[in-house]
């Protein structure tokens, strides 16, 4: 992989990472003013996930230029190699049962894979 691709990635990443904190401190102040129930709090972080890995998709495919859809599959299943590491290293263990974590992975996955193809 060229230097320039790796940029790109990091970049990507950084976006994707940089929304997902804005998103999840309006989640947390909306969960503070409004109380929201935990089922729509579960919703609305998966959403986030969604929309960051879409977010580096498309940026991914943009800077890229080719094979865009593979680019932005990396990237969604980098974003959540990475959740999926810090939450593993802070948290001493993954919280999350088997399922739920195939289908995080498989939403960071088709949703950067969506983005790429998009861009």
């Amino acid at each position: 992989m060229s230097r320039s691709k790796i940029k790109t990635a990091i970049r990507s990443l950084f976006a994707s990472y940089l929304l997902a904190a804005v998103l999840l401190i309006v989640l947390a102040f909306l969960l503070y003013k409004f109380h929201l129930k935990e089922s729509h709090v579960g919703l609305a972080v998966s959403a986030i996930y969604v929309v960051t890995c879409f977010l580096g998709g498309f940026l991914m495919g943009k800077g890229i230029r080719q094979r865009r859809f593979f680019w932005g599959f990396l990237l969604g299943a980098l974003y959540f190699a990475i959740l999926a590491a810090a939450s593993f290293f802070l948290g001493k263990g993954l919280p999350m049962d088997t399922g739920q974590l195939v289908r995080t992975f498989i939403m960071c996955a088709a949703s950067g894979t969506i983005g790429g193809m998009v861009s």
